[in-house]
This record gives C-alpha cells, sequence and structure tokens, in this order.
C-alpha cells in the first residue's frame, strides 16, 4: 500500500509540471499565431494608409514578419520542455537545410517573391498578364502571387513561374493608346466617315487631345475599307472610352449615311450535266 502511494507521488509529481508546461505551450500558441496575425495585419494596413511605403513592400514584409513570429513562438514553446536555444538553433539550421534540399522549387518561388518585390515588375490593384493569366492583382506574398480576373475569379501564379515569364502591365503608365477600325462600304465617302469619328473623337472630354487623334485607311477588305482610329486616354478610361466611341460612331455612321458592309459569300454552283 505504502509502495502504491509512493508511485502516485512519485507520478503526480512528475506529470502535473508537464501538464503545466501543455498549458502554457498552448497558450503561448494560441496568443503567439493571434500576435502574428495582429502584426501583419497592422503592417499591412499602415503600409495601405501610408504614402511613403509602397503598399506591395508592406504587404511583403507583413507576411515575413507573421513568418517570423511564428519561428520565435515555437520555439519559445520547445523552451518549455526543456530544449535549449542553443540546440533549437542547430536543429532549425539542419533542418532548414534537409528542407530546401527536399524543396528547391518551393524556395525558388520565395526567392522569385523576393525579386518581384525588390524590381516591381507590378504592384497590388495593377492589372497585369502574366504567363497568360490576366487580371488584378489582389496579394503577393512569399510563395505565390494572387490575380482576380474581371470575372471574379481567383488566380494563383507561383513567384517562379511569374518571374520567368512574360509579364505584361496594362495599369503602369497613366494612358493608353486606343485603337478601333470601323469598316465603311467602297461607295461610301472615304474623307467624310474620316471626319465623323474625329469630331466624335473631339466631343469626349475623355479623349487626349496629346497626342493628336488619327484616322487612316488601313486596309481593302474584299467587302469593305477599313479605317483606324487611334486615340490616347487615361489608362483607367481605357474600357469605357472604348465602348463609348464604338457605339457613338455607329450612330455618327448611320446620321451621315455611312454604311458599315456585311460579309459578302459568293456561292459558285456546278450545273449537272
Amino acid at each position: 500500500m505504502e509502495d502504491a502511494t509512493l508511485l502516485a507521488q512519485s507520478l503526480a509529481s512528475n506529470i502535473a509540471p508537464f501538464l503545466w508546461n501543455v498549458a502554457q505551450a498552448i497558450l503561448f500558441l494560441v496568443l503567439g499565431f493571434w500576435a502574428a496575425g495582429f502584426i501583419k495585419s497592422l503592417i499591412r494596413k499602415r503600409a495601405v494608409a501610408s504614402t511613403r511605403l509602397d503598399v506591395t513592400l508592406g504587404v511583403f514584409l507583413s507576411t515575413i514578419a507573421y513568418y517570423l513570429v511564428v519561428v520565435f513562438v515555437i520555439i519559445a514553446v520547445l523552451q518549455l520542455f526543456g530544449f535549449e536555444a542553443t540546440s533549437l538553433v542547430a536543429v532549425l539550421g539542419a533542418t532548414t537545410l534537409a528542407i530546401g534540399l527536399a524543396l528547391q522549387g518551393t524556395l525558388s518561388h520565395v526567392a522569385a517573391g523576393v525579386m518581384l518585390v525588390l524590381f516591381r515588375p507590378y504592384k497590388l490593384y495593377e492589372y497585369v498578364s502574366i504567363g497568360g493569366e490576366s487580371g488584378t492583382v489582389e496579394d503577393i506574398n512569399l510563395f505565390f502571387t494572387q490575380l482576380v480576373t474581371p470575372q471574379n475569379i481567383q488566380v494563383i501564379v507561383p513567384n517562379g513561374d511569374a518571374w520567368g515569364s512574360t509579364i505584361t502591365n496594362y495599369s503602369r503608365k497613366e494612358t493608353r493608346r486606343l485603337d478601333i477600325t470601323f469598316g465603311i462600304d467602297y461607295d461610301d465617302d472615304i474623307d467624310k466617315a474620316m471626319t465623323i469619328i474625329l469630331d466624335v473623337v473631339k466631343a469626349d472630354e475623355r479623349a487626349k487631345s496629346e497626342p493628336e487623334p488619327w484616322v487612316r485607311v488601313t486596309t481593302l477588305n474584299d467587302s469593305s475599307v477599313d479605317l483606324q482610329l487611334r486615340v490616347w486616354c487615361n489608362t483607367g478610361d481605357y474600357w469605357e472610352v472604348n465602348f463609348s466611341l464604338l457605339k457613338k460612331v455607329k450612330e455618327a455612321f448611320d446620321a451621315g449615311g455611312i454604311t458599315i458592309p456585311y460579309p459578302q459569300q459568293v456561292e459558285s454552283h456546278k450545273g449537272s450535266e
């Protein structure tokens, strides 16, 4: 009976500190991950609100800060169970090397993410095309770039693929050139049609007067004479100006007696003998 009592006391004296450490570890993990998320959110909000700090860089730094806090919390939790900090650093270094060799592709995405932030071929909220995928940049983190298409579809592009692909940035410049082709009938007055197009353009306040808009005959098709309009506008107005000019030029053509011909098809029938 006495031996059982001693065994129970020994187990209690050993289990109680362990359970206390487990409770502390859980508390540390909960508070640590909450703190990591809070710091990430705080840095991101400050970056968005700041006029001196680039938003893209701020968001990227917030991701790095998050992972640094998480690593610190994990080391602190392991120390509760008797692991020495120096030993943890050594183990962490060896583990990092092993993981790095096993996940070379993943680390290449991290390195590419750093390059994307340093050289900034695109930033948050810019509309880009990356390796054939187009959308507005919603997030850039250590591993991938997140795009959102005009149809509200999420597209994930690994940073390594983005850095190694052709990147087209439609939002970086303040102005863009709009090219629209109008086809008119061969019997129509070309000069009159060109004047109508330019009058419509000049009436739109969003169209830039410099560089000066111009219209030229570009193609003589089988059923139409193609007139190409080139006009500059602000990047943010690009699509609205495009849609507006298409509608207004069509209406002006109708009022001015200029026709847009339908494609002509010629069918040949062989007579039967």
